[in-house]
């Protein structure tokens, strides 16, 4: 609720105000993840961190951090994470301290989201690394991955021939969800049992969903 003794903010003044209430957050938790997304604020005003950051991102990204290390453990050598965008789920990896993680990297085919994601994973960038590619040009044969992360599997047109490009043994987490109304979603699933079939795990260590107020997000963790 809003006081009437209060002059609203001046638009002109978000980014200042932004920039202030998340390094002051920062400093009280003491996250790096928090002071990177100051650091975002201060030095690309451009970027959409407040859409990358909100409440459903963070969620499904934290349902996926916390049922990973449930159920494939907290060891890590390379970590891939593909569609990256700013690089939010790698540092919710690396700050958690339940993890060992060596690198994590973000790829991501958007040219402009690579110094920004730099700039939120400044504090890991001894085990950080982003990198503007297109994941069908990948050679995954080289990475030496031992997890590859995938959460926006609605937009592959053919899941099981992308994933036939990744080494068999190797571990991934795919999401994938029934939000068919949006556009840009071009292979939705009705179910989680419609996405196993789908993907053709080798082994399958999870099989779960997560419902939201207009779809259902479902994630898979097994190996190819």
């Amino acid at each position: 609720m809003k006081h009437t003794s209060h002059h609203p903010t001046p638009a002109s003044d978000w980014y200042e105000n932004a920039f202030d209430l998340a390094r002051g957050i920062a400093a009280y938790t003491r996250s790096p993840l928090i002071d990177g997304i100051a650091k975002v604020i201060a030095k690309h005003p451009d970027a959409d961190i407040a859409n990358a950051f909100n409440h459903k991102q963070v969620a499904c990204k934290l349902w996926a951090r916390d049922t990973l290390l449930e159920a494939a453990g907290y060891s890590y050598g390379r970590i891939v994470v593909l569609g990256g965008w700013y690089g939010i789920l790698p540092a919710m990896l690396l700050e958690d301290c339940r993890f060992e993680i060596a690198i994590a990297e973000s790829y991501d085919i958007d040219a402009s989201v690579e110094a920004v994601a730099r700039t939120l994973n400044a504090t890991f960038a001894d085990r950080f690394r982003a990198i503007t590619a297109d994941m069908y040009a990948i050679d995954y044969a080289s990475l030496g991955a031992d997890l590859i992360v995938n959460t926006s599997c609605e937009h592959i047109a053919d899941l099981r021939s992308w994933l036939a490009m990744i080494p068999s043994g190797t571990r991934v987490l795919l999401q994938s969800n029934d939000y068919f109304s949006e556009p840009t979603h071009i292979n939705c699933v009705e179910s989680i049992d419609a996405f196993a079939d789908q993907a053709k795990l080798a082994t399958l260590d999870f099989a779960g969903t997560l419902p939201t107020k207009k779809y259902t997000r479902f994630m898979l963790i097994g190996t190819i």
